[in-house]
C-alpha cells in the first residue's frame, strides 16, 4: 500500500513538474502540494511552505513499528526543510536591507550636503544594525572604546615623526611650485567654472563709489548703481530658484527614504508571520512526532511486558508439568502403598477373628482371660520431640522417621518380653499353651505395629499429594491468570494499534453553545470518515423529505376534515334558522292590512283608489301650505314695521335710561350718605322672593317630569299592543 501511494505521489510529482514547465507564470502564485491528504487531515500546514508531503503516510494508516519510524524521518526532514525555507528568506531580507542602508546612506550623503547648502539645522536620520543584529561585532574593539593610551615604541615614534616630516616638505615643494594653482586662488577663487553650488555663497562686490555721499555721484556712478542693483536681484532671484530646488529634491529624498523603509518594514512584517508560521508549523510537526515517539515507547512497553508475560508463562508451565508429573508418581505410590496397607488391615483382623479357634482346645473362661490378655499392651513412655530443636536441627530425627520406629519397636518388644513371661501366665494354663499364646501375641504386635508404621506413612504420602495437589492448582491459577493477563494486554496492544491518536487542523474561531453545554471528556469519542456522515446525512434528508411529505398530507386530510366539520355545523346551523323561520312564519301576527291583501281580489286597483285620495290631500295642503306662507309674510312685513317702532321706540328709552342712570348714581350718592339700611333690607327681600319663586318652578317641573313618565308608559303599552303575539305552538 505504502509502494503504491509512493508511486502514484511521484507520478504527481512528475505531471506537476510538466504543467510548471508549460506554465511558468503561474508558479509563483501556487504552492506544491503532492498530498493527496488535505490539511486538516494532514495534520499541518507545512505544504504553505512548498515542502513536499507525498512520501508521508496518512495518520490513519500508521499501525506498525516501521511506519512510524519512517513518518518519523519524514516529519523531521519536512521541519528541516521548514526551517531552511524560513533561513533563506531571513537571508534575502538580511541582504536586502543591507542594500536598503547603503542606498540611505548614499541619499543622505546628498540630504547632508543639502542642508550645508542651505545652512538649516536639521539632523540625518542613518539606520544602522543592531548587536543581535551582528553578533560579531561586538567581538571587534574600536578606537572610542580605548580608554587607556596606546603603547607606542622608540622605533614606531621615530617612523611617525620622519613620515610627518616627509609629507610636509612634500606639500611645501607642491605648493611653491604650483604657480598655476596660486593664479587661479587669486584670479577665480580656485575653479575655472561656477558651480550652482557656489551660487548661494557668491558676492557681488560693492562699487568703491558707494562709500560716498549719494549726492556726490556721477551719471555713470548712478548706471553702475543701477547696474549692481540689477546684477543683485538676479542673483538673489537665482538663489531663490536654487533654494527651492535643493528643498524639493531633499523633500524627494526624504519620501523616498520613507518609501523604502516602510516598504521593507511591510516586508518585515510579512517575514514575521512567517516565521510566527514556521514556528506553528514546527511546532506541529514535532507535537506529530512527539505522539509517534510515545505510540512507540507505549508499543515498546507493551511488547517487553508481553515478552515477559509469555516467558513467566512457559516457566509456569513446566512448572505445570512437573507438578503434575509428581502427582501421578506420588498417586501411584498412595494406591501401592494403601493396597499393602489394605492387605496388612485384613490380616490383622483374620488374626484376632482366628484367636479363639486357635485356643478352642482350652476352656472358655481361659480362653477369656487369654483374649484380655491378648488385647493387653504394653505401655511405652513416648519421648517428647520439642519443635524448636527440630526447627534448630534440619537434620535431626523426626517422629515418623525409621531410626525412632525401631526404637520404639525395640522398647515394645522389649516390654513384650516382660508380658511374656512366665510370672504373667494365669493359673492352671499350660505353658505350651502359653508360649503359643507368646508368640501369636507377638505376631499380633509386630503386625498392629507395622500397621501403625504404614498408616502413618499412608497419612505423610496423602498429605504429601495434597500439598503436591495443593501447588499444582495455584500453578494453574497463576497460568490462567497470566493468559487473562495476555489477553488484556493484546487487546489493549490492538487497541493502541487501532485507535491511533491524530493531529486534525480545525478553523479559529468562536462557537457560541447554549447554556455552555461543552463536554470535555471524549474518552468515548469515535472518529468516523467524512464520507460516511455525509451518506447518513443524505439518507436523514431523504426520510426528513418523506417525513415532511407525509405531514403535510396528513395537513391536507386533517384540513379537509376540519371543512367537512365546518361545512356540517353551517348545515346545522342553517336548518336551525329555517326550522325558527318556519315557527315565525307560523306565529306570525297578520294585521288588516295583510289580511286586507290576501282577502281582496283586486288589491291593485284599491291601492291606486287609495293613491288618489292621498294625491287630492297632497294638493289640498300644498294650497293651505302657500295660503299660510303667504300668511307668514305678511305677518312678517308688519313684524318688521313694528320692529322699526320698537327701535325707535328703544332709542328713546336709553336716552332716558342715560338720564335715570344719571339720576339713580345722584341718589344712590344721597343714600350712601344717608345710610345703607334700608338698602340691605330691599335686597334681602328680593333675594327670599327670588328663592320662593325658584321652589315653586322645581315643584312645577317635577309634577311635569312625573305626567311625561306616566304617559311614555301609556304610549308604550299602547304601541305594543300593534306588535305580533310570539305564542309556542
Amino acid at each position: 500500500m505504502l509502494q503504491k501511494e509512493i508511486v502514484e505521489a511521484q507520478s504527481g510529482i512528475t505531471l506537476v513538474k510538466k504543467h510548471n514547465e508549460e506554465e511558468d507564470e503561474e508558479e509563483e502564485d501556487k504552492t506544491v502540494k503532492d498530498s493527496n491528504l488535505p490539511n486538516y487531515l494532514l495534520g499541518s500546514l507545512s505544504t504553505d511552505f512548498r515542502v513536499h508531503t507525498s512520501l508521508l503516510s496518512s495518520q490513519l494508516e500508521l499501525h506498525s513499528r516501521e511506519e512510524k519510524i519512517n513518518q518519523i524521518i519524514l516529519l523531521k526532514d519536512i521541519i528541516y526543510k521548514v526551517k531552511t525555507a524560513f533561513n533563506n528568506e531571513f537571508d534575502a531580507a538580511y541582504k536586502q536591507k543591507e542594500i536598503e542602508i547603503a542606498r540611505i546612506k548614499e541619499r543622505n550623503v546628498r540630504i547632508h550636503e543639502i542642508i550645508l547648502d542651505l545652512d538649516l539645522q536639521e539632523s540625518v536620520w542613518q539606520p544602522e544594525f543592531e548587536d543581535c543584529e551582528k553578533p560579531e561585532r561586538t567581538l571587534v574593539v574600536e578606537n572610542a572604546e580605548i580608554r587607556t593610551l596606546k603603547h607606542v615604541t622608540a622605533w614606531q615614534k621615530a617612523k611617525t615623526e620622519l613620515l610627518v616630516t616627509h609629507e610636509m616638505e612634500q606639500w611645501l615643494v607642491s605648493q611653491g611650485s604650483n604657480l598655476r594653482r596660486q593664479a587661479l586662488m587669486d584670479m577665480m577663487g580656485g575653479v575655472l567654472e561656477v558651480k550652482k553650488e557656489d551660487i548661494l555663497r557668491m558676492v557681488i562686490p560693492q562699487p568703491a563709489f558707494m562709500a560716498k555721499p549719494e549726492t556726490l555721484w556721477s551719471e555713470e556712478e548712478r548706471k553702475k548703481f543701477k547696474e549692481y542693483e540689477k546684477k543683485v536681484k538676479e542673483l538673489n532671484e537665482e538663489r531663490d530658484k536654487y533654494r527651492k530646488s535643493l528643498e524639493a529634491e531633499m523633500k524627494k529624498l526624504q519620501n523616498a527614504i520613507q518609501e523604502s523603509t516602510q516598504s521593507f518594514d511591510e516586508h518585515l512584517k510579512r517575514l514575521f508571520e512567517k516565521r510566527v508560521k514556521a514556528e506553528m508549523v514546527v511546532n506541529q510537526e514535532e507535537l506529530k512526532i512527539n505522539n509517534l515517539v510515545f505510540s512507540l515507547l507505549l508499543d515498546e512497553e507493551i511488547s517487553s511486558r508481553e515478552a515477559f508475560l509469555n516467558n513467566y508463562l512457559t516457566r509456569k508451565q513446566e512448572e505445570k508439568s512437573q507438578t503434575a508429573e509428581a502427582i501421578r508418581k506420588a498417586r501411584e505410590d498412595l494406591d501401592v502403598y494403601k493396597e499393602h496397607y489394605d492387605n496388612l488391615v485384613a490380616e490383622d483382623k483374620v488374626l484376632d477373628r482366628s484367636f479363639k479357634k486357635e485356643f478352642s482346645e482350652i476352656p472358655s473362661y481361659q480362653v477369656d482371660i487369654l483374649y484380655k490378655l491378648f488385647k493387653r499392651r504394653p505401655r511405652i513412655h513416648k519421648q517428647k520431640v520439642h519443635s524448636d530443636t527440630n526447627s534448630l536441627v534440619p537434620f535431626g530425627e523426626r517422629p515418623g522417621s525409621g531410626k525412632l520406629n525401631k526404637d520404639a519397636f525395640a522398647q515394645l518388644m522389649k516390654a513384650m518380653d516382660d508380658l511374656d513371661n512366665i510370672n504373667n501366665m494365669p493359673e492352671g494354663l499350660d505353658p505350651s499353651v502359653w508360649d503359643h499364646f507368646c508368640m501369636t501375641r507377638r505376631t499380633k504386635v509386630e503386625n498392629e505395629q507395622e500397621v501403625k508404621q504404614k498408616a502413618a506413612g499412608l497419612m505423610e504420602m496423602a498429605a504429601f499429594l495434597r500439598r503436591r495437589t495443593d501447588d499444582d492448582e495455584k500453578v494453574q491459577h497463576e497460568i490462567e491468570k497470566v493468559f487473562h493477563e495476555l489477553i488484556l494486554l493484546q487487546e489493549d496492544k490492538v487497541k493502541f494499534q487501532l485507535n491511533l491518536t491524530i493531529q486534525i487542523l480545525l478553523k479559529q474561531g468562536q462557537v457560541e453553545l447554549e447554556n455552555f453545554q461543552l463536554l470535555l471528556d471524549y474518552s468515548d469519542a469515535v472518529l468516523i470518515n467524512r464520507n460516511i456522515i455525509e451518506d447518513l446525512n443524505s439518507v436523514i434528508r431523504t426520510q426528513g423529505q418523506k417525513k415532511v411529505a407525509s405531514m403535510m398530507e396528513s395537513k391536507e386530510v386533517h384540513k379537509g376534515i376540519f371543512q367537512i366539520e365546518w361545512e356540517h355545523k353551517k348545515m346545522e346551523m342553517e336548518m336551525e334558522d329555517l326550522n325558527q323561520k318556519a315557527w315565525d312564519i307560523q306565529m306570525l301576527f297578520f294585521s288588516r292590512d295583510h289580511q286586507k291583501y290576501l282577502n281582496e281580489p283586486n288589491y291593485d286597483t284599491l291601492i291606486a283608489v287609495q293613491i288618489g285620495i292621498m294625491e287630492q290631500t297632497i294638493a289640498v295642503i300644498d294650497k293651505t301650505h302657500k295660503k299660510n306662507v303667504e300668511n307668514c309674510k305678511k305677518l312678517l312685513k308688519k313684524l318688521g314695521r313694528c320692529s322699526n317702532q320698537k327701535d325707535i321706540a328703544n332709542y328713546t328709552l336709553s336716552c332716558n335710561l342715560r338720564e335715570e342712570l344719571v339720576a339713580v348714581s345722584e341718589r344712590k350718592d344721597i343714600c350712601n350718605a344717608m345710610g345703607s339700611k334700608l338698602t340691605c333690607e330691599k335686597i334681602a327681600k328680593e333675594r327670599y322672593e327670588n328663592m320662593m319663586q325658584y321652589q315653586k318652578l322645581t315643584k312645577i317641573s317635577r309634577e311635569q317630569a312625573e305626567q311625561i313618565s306616566i304617559l311614555q308608559a301609556e304610549v308604550e303599552r299602547l304601541r305594543m299592543k300593534t306588535f305580533p303575539a310570539l305564542v309556542q305552538m
